[in-house]
């Protein structure tokens, strides 16, 4: 079974229905403008994801193809010798025991 709800005054019931419209465009208006700011904020995050990719590969690429430099061309520090010699490193043992019976 359904029962109906009786209708108050018809003069309040007409001063709630446009103030309650109102409110509910209002409210309508406001969520749309923060789904159209969501959907911005997105957009433009793809948008800066894409370019950064596009970068990278095109950095990736451009440092595959450059030449590599050899170590022969790296030119020898300047110092007293003229002969060019690798750095040594020596390694020098200072605390060593030795157990004597």
């Amino acid at each position: 079974m359904t029962t109906a709800t009786p209708l108050s005054n018809n003069t309040q019931l007409s001063g709630n229905v446009t103030t309650k419209s109102q409110e509910q465009s209002l409210y309508q208006s406001s969520g749309a403008i923060v789904a159209a700011i969501v959907v911005g904020v997105i957009i433009i995050f793809t948008a800066v994801l894409l370019v950064l990719k596009t970068y990278n590969r095109r950095m990736r690429v451009r440092r595959e193809l450059e030449p590599k430099p050899s170590k022969a061309a790296v030119p020898p520090p300047s110092g007293h010798n003229s002969v060019s010699q690798p750095p040594t490193v020596t390694f020098i043992p200072v605390d060593i025991h030795v157990h004597h019976r």
